[in-house]
Formats: structure tokens, sequence, C-alpha cells
């Protein structure tokens, strides 16, 4: 901890803390119970998504004090505030889930207001939920303010009838009980016992991968990612990461000297050999735009193909995220991918090391077979991989963790919305060997890009995951198991394939080689398109109507400003 006075001369906080025209600004300090040391020190921006919607953010408040408690131990002035979230799992299967996506731009854009409003320094960024992972690192990287960003932790998993059990198991019990497979008293069981902790879903669905995503880009404390919510370990992470944030303020590291080219390759690197989610498509794009840096679903799926799948976990296998931890957590993957030669190791992280000096003390465990050695992968190619074709030009992206066939050709049965879907997947109103197609809910058409983890678990409750396939210009959940096609771009709204296909069409999906087409000529998709009619949809006014106008495709991470590549000036040099 320095002693020494803080020159404040390049800091923003300048503005708001410095001189006598500053003194109403500061009145407001003394107002909180401010010292007039605490007011020259660094203001450093401490947010959470916390709130008490779901388990995933119910810890966040209690780490934030932890990280509170870093930033002043060392010589900084912690500034709480908190942002939304929207929470997944009760989002899921109704309107609600229109809103998930749009709460990522919610999230970094709300941060960058209080950020840029209240001139802070710095930020120390906690989420929990899915979207809000992503969300507070766009932030991060789009002010470019020295920044730590720490995961809330994965909820434990659940037992029922002797085996651990996450929520993907209820999504699926419910299609199981439609089909008369499950009793009322096993499922009302299952659902009271399938989370029994905060955190968020324990399998390696959207937030877990995003957790991954933070250690592997160099945005977060080696190991912060693994604990589960309720450990108190987490408590000393966040700690750490008010320290460190400090340190960053003192040496000018920034996120964009840390979030290069080589880090989003070393995180869509981890994405893949953890069989993660398929949302890190979308992520990652949209990260990498708010730096400047061209890095699309193409550049991701290029990586998901030269990457092995080597960690073993849910939905496509064994384990939960607490597995992971107690064998050493994200930095033993990240170790067995860098020794492999699948990482960069020279990339910079907020411990101020290379991810290789931060690396070079884990061993590889070898009394477990959560995480494989290179030498004995699940599979040579990465869980996730990307598909492109007459069907989705801007390419389209599918989860083969844990499945054995991995082509399929099938008769097109199409859905305008989700809705309609999931009411024949419950009459069983479909026929084995048929592809699925809900479209109209891309980003603009739902508009919000819905998951579709209420079908597809339904779909794959009633035994039938591996007997049809399913597409959508929407998203799928990182809960999602079986043969299920996201992010079809172009979108059905905008005239895409998707939106031109009728019932009866023949689908061909090919994951072994990357392709996804319609047995259509040219010419007849040219015909259709000059009959296709854009449709309204029922959100002509407020937050969604406002998304649609703005928002781009999902091939470039569905971004609703022009990112750091249309840049003036940097919020953190004014």
């Amino acid at each position: 901890m320095s002693s020494q006075p803080w020159d404040k001369s390049k800091l923003p906080s300048r503005h708001v803390s410095v001189g006598p025209e500053r003194a109403p600004h500061r009145s407001y300090y003394y107002a909180m119970g401010m010292t007039e040391e605490e007011i020259n020190q660094p203001l450093v921006g401490i947010v959470s998504t916390w709130n008490e919607a779901a388990p995933c953010n119910i810890a966040l408040s209690r780490q934030a004090q932890s990280a509170k408690k870093g930033v002043a131990d060392h010589a900084g002035t912690p500034r709480e505030f908190t942002t939304i979230t929207v929470t997944d799992g009760i989002a899921m299967g109704h309107q609600g889930m229109k809103s998930s996506l749009v709460s990522r731009e919610v999230i970094a854009d709300s941060i960058e207001l209080t950020v840029r409003g209240h001139c802070y320094d710095a930020i120390v960024g906690l989420a929990g939920c899915d979207k809000s992972l992503p969300g507070v690192m766009m932030a991060m990287a789009r002010l470019n303010v020295p920044s730590v960003f720490m995961y809330g932790g994965s909820i434990l998993p659940g037992r029922f009838k002797e085996r651990d059990v996450t929520v993907q198991d209820v999504f699926e019990a419910v299609g199981a009980y439609a089909a008369g497979n499950m009793s009322d008293d096993d499922l009302h069981e299952l659902e009271c016992v399938a989370c029994p902790s905060a955190g968020s879903c324990g399998g390696q669905f959207t937030a877990n991968t995003m957790a991954c995503v933070s250690e592997a880009i160099g945005l977060a404390i080696p190991g912060s990612a693994g604990a589960p919510a309720p450990y108190e370990s987490r408590d000393e992470y966040a700690y750490h990461s008010g320290r460190m944030v400090m340190d960053l303020i003192r040496n000018n590291i920034r996120p964009r000297d840390i979030l290069t080219r080589k880090a989003f390759e070393n995180a869509a690197t981890i994405v893949a050999a953890s069989g993660g989610s398929t949302n890190a498509g979308l992520h990652l794009p949209a990260l990498a735009a708010e730096c400047g840096i061209s890095f699309d679903l193409h550049d991701v799926a290029e990586i998901f193909k030269r990457t092995p799948y080597i960690a073993d976990l849910k939905p496509g296998g064994r384990y939960v995220a607490k597995d992971m931890y107690e064998i050493g957590g994200v930095p033993v993957l990240l170790k067995t991918l860098l020794d492999g030669g699948y990482i960069h190791g020279d990339c910079m992280t907020v411990t101020g090391k290379t991810m290789a000096e931060n690396l070079a003390d884990v061993q590889f465990p070898e009394d477990q077979d959560v995480i494989r050695p290179i030498s004995n992968p699940l599979s040579a190619t990465g869980g996730v991989v990307g598909l492109r074709g007459n069907l989705a030009p801007e390419g389209a992206i599918v989860k083969v963790a844990g499945m054995k066939n991995l082509v399929f050709t099938g008769k097109a049965r199409c859905f305008d919305c989700e809705e309609d879907a999931f009411a024949a997947v419950e009459r069983r109103d479909y026929k084995e060997g048929e592809v699925i197609v809900i479209r109209y809910e891309g980003p603009k058409g739902g508009p919000g890009m819905r998951e579709m983890l209420a079908t597809t678990a339904a779909i794959y409750g009633q035994g039938m995951g591996d007997k049809v396939a399913l597409i959508t210009d929407g998203r799928f959940s990182g809960a999602t198991r079986g043969f299920c096609i996201g992010h079809v771009g172009p979108e059905a709204a905008i005239g895409g394939p998707i939106g031109l296909l009728k019932d009866g069409d023949m689908i061909t999906i090919d994951a072994e080689n990357g392709t996804i087409e319609v047995d259509l000529t040219d010419e007849e998709l040219a015909a259709r398109r000059k009959e296709w009619q854009p449709r309204k949809t029922d959100y002509q006014s407020g937050t969604l109507w406002k998304y649609a106008q703005t928002v781009g495709s999902a091939e470039k991470g569905a971004l609703t400003h022009p990112g750091g590549g249309a840049e003036t000036h940097v919020y953190a040099d004014i």
C-alpha cells in the first residue's frame, strides 16, 4: 500500500474531486461520511449484479463488501453500485426470455453511464447470471479503466435418487413428465432439491462458460472462477480483486492491454475445451468489438475446430463446476491447454504477469478424470462447432459435446415462434427424423433472441433428443443438449433463408464438415424471397422496440452500437 499522495492529474476522478471549482462535488462526498483523504484517493466503482431475482446473484452483495475492503486497504476509495440482471432460468420458456440478451446491453450501458457520470477511475465487477458476465466485461472494455472481473460462483449440485442434479434435470423432467415417464411426486421432489444454494447454474452452461473465459482472457484472478458461491474463499478472491485493481491503477494497466486478439483466441479455446455454451459465440465477438477488434462467429468457430474437448462437464459430460474446482479449477484446464500448445502463454493478465507466469506452478492432477490429458481427449475437436451454408450464409453454431451422431438430414417442420413449437412438442405432435425450425426469434425478430431450453429440454425428456434436430435464429441455453443449431443468420426477420423455409424442405446438418444446407436451388430461394413479407412484432414501443432498431447480426455479436472501432475518444483518457 502506497503512503504517498495520489497524483490525480491523469485520473478521471480529478473532474469531481480536485480544485476549488469542485467544492460542490466534494460537499456530496462529505455528506456520505467520506474523509478528505478518501476524496483525494482514486475512486473505484464496485459494481455487482446483486438482486433477489434468483440464486445466481444473491451472494454478490456479500462478496462486494470484501472487494471494497481490498480497495480501501490499499489506498483506494470504493464506491459501490449495482445494476440489473435478467435470470435465464426464470425468464425461460415464456415472453420474459426476450429480455435476457437485451439485459447484456443494459448492464454494459448502465455501468458505462454510472462510471462516466461519476468519473470513477477503475472498476471491480462481480456478476452471476449468464448475460451479466459478458455485460460487465463489455463495460470494462468500453471504458478501458483499470478493471478486475470476478464471478460470483456456481451453485452446489442437488441430490436426487443418489445422483447429482442441476436445473437442467428439472427442465428435462418436464418433458419426461409430459411423456408419462415421471410421476407428480418425483417431479416435485426434484424441483425441491435441484438448486440447494446460492450461485449460478452448476453445469458448463453460459455462466460457468463465461466464468472460465474471464480467467482465460486475463480479466480475472487465476482460480477465482471456480469456488462455489457459498464458499468463504470467494470473499478472499473478492478482497484480492480489490487489492489488485489498485496495482493496475498504479501501473496503468487497462483492459485493452489485456484483451488482445491472442487473448480472445485463448477465450475461445477454453470454451471448446470445456464443451461450453454456444452463447460464447455471441459474447466473445461482442466483447472484441468493444475493443475495436474484429473477432466474429467464424473466427470463434475456427478455434473451436482445432481445439480438443478435454473437460468432462455437464450437460454433455458427467461433472459440474464444483468438481472441476476440487481438482484445481480453471488453472488446471488452462495449464493443460498451455502445455499442449493450444493457448498463448505470453498474454498479459490482471495480475501484471503473463498467462504462462500465472500457470508456472500448476500441476496436472493424475488421480481424476474431470479434465483429460491432451493425449486422451473426449474428442479431437471442440465441444462447440460453427456451421455455414445456404441456410446460414452468416453462420450458425451447435454444441456437439457428448453427441455421437454429428450428421442429420430431415424434413423441415416450421414454427414462427417458440410457443407454437413448445405446444407441438408437449402434444408430441412431431415425428422422428424431422428438423424442427423455430424462426422469427432472432435479435431483431424476437426481439431479443430468446433461448429455447424449455423446448429442447422437453424433447430430450421425451427421449427424442437424438431423433430430431432443431434449428433457430434464436439461441440455446448452455444447458441445451441434442442436435440443436442456433444463431442461424441472417435471421428470418430480415429475410434470411430460415424465413423462406416451408414444411417438407429437406435440410442437412453436418457438424463434422461444418455445413448446414437446405435442398433448394439459388433460384428457388430467390423466388421465395420475392414473395416474403417482413413482419411486425408485438413490441412496438419500449426497450425491446428500441433494441430491435439498433441491434446487429448474431454473426458479429448482436451489438447495439458501432464498438471501439468507431471511437474518437476513450473514457479512461478524459
